[in-house]
């Protein structure tokens, strides 16, 4: 679909927003090929864009029902096909998107995506408001297995598959399937937990033990939401992050699994919403 055809689509998304939920899919499945100026445009003045950063063993699919949410209420949205190679190739990947996004955007990250946009948001004055999704914000030096391993309870490693050795040397890490819903997603239903499963997509094993560079959220205004039965995380680990980075507001989801984005959309919505507020400040 060219460019100007997906202007037209969101226009008509806007016009009409109870359309939205039914061509969100639509919109997210393509967004690793569209451009985002050509979401982000005059359709949604007034509005930051909000950019979505899923983590390792998920994809840009495990946004779709806070797409669907955000595209009703008027947001541009883009779900960001997030490499999973490295925090440094990945960060900058997502730093090229936000780049082309005029006007003020919203970052939000999943998991080793909250390691992505610490990074990614770093000099980049059209970033206002960083929202942790059951996500990961390292200071400078700190990685992703040592964030997780800080404090006791997460039983990843545990469910992880023999690595799948690359040509170039490299590991890609994945979750057993049959492990996978207890794991990571125990609050959606099996069904959906066991295609989950077979979509995941592998992060590389020295992505998660890279340092970041640099950590955003010491400038920019954060937001933290986390489910309290969290294994892949502890919720120790997410409450100490937010306390550290002085989050605005911080949400502990009862009862919710490392996926909350998709368990408890309409909460993470209503999060990002307080964070988009920042925006017009």
């Amino acid at each position: 679909m060219s460019s100007p055809a997906l202007r037209r689509l969101a226009e008509s998304i806007v016009a009409r927003p109870l359309l939205a939920a039914g061509v969100a899919v639509l919109l997210v499945a393509g967004s690793a090929m569209i451009p985002a100026s050509a979401v982000a445009s005059d359709a949604f003045a007034g509005k930051p864009t909000v950019v979505l950063v899923h983590g390792a063993f998920a994809e840009s699919a495990s946004w779709d029902r806070v797409t669907s949410r955000l595209l009703a209420r008027g947001y541009a949205v883009v779900a960001a096909a997030n490499p999973l190679r490295s925090v440094k190739v990945d960060g900058a990947y997502v730093g090229d998107l936000v780049d082309s996004i005029k006007g003020p955007v919203v970052l939000v990250g999943h998991s080793y995506g909250g390691n992505v946009i610490t990074v990614a948001a770093t000099g980049r004055g059209n970033v206002k408001a960083l929202v942790y999704v059951a996500g990961l914000a390292p200071d400078v030096g700190e990685t992703a297995a040592a964030l997780s391993g800080k404090f006791p309870g997460s039983t990843l490693g545990e469910t992880l598959a023999a690595p799948v050795v690359l040509a170039d040397g490299s590991k890609d890490l994945y979750i057993q399937q049959d492990k996978y819903h207890a794991q990571f997603a125990a609050d959606v239903t099996a069904a959906d937990s066991k295609s989950m499963a077979a979509t995941q997509r592998p992060i590389t094993e020295a992505a998660l033990n890279e340092p970041a560079q640099s950590a955003a959220w010491k400038t920019i205004p954060s937001w933290f939401l986390y489910g309290s039965k969290d294994k892949n995380i502890p919720p120790a680990a997410h409450a100490y992050m937010a306390a550290r980075a002085k989050a605005r507001e911080v949400v502990q989801i009862e009862g919710a699994s490392h996926v909350v984005m998709i368990s408890h959309p309409d909460a993470l919505v209503k999060l990002i919403e307080h964070a988009a507020a920042q925006t017009a400040l």
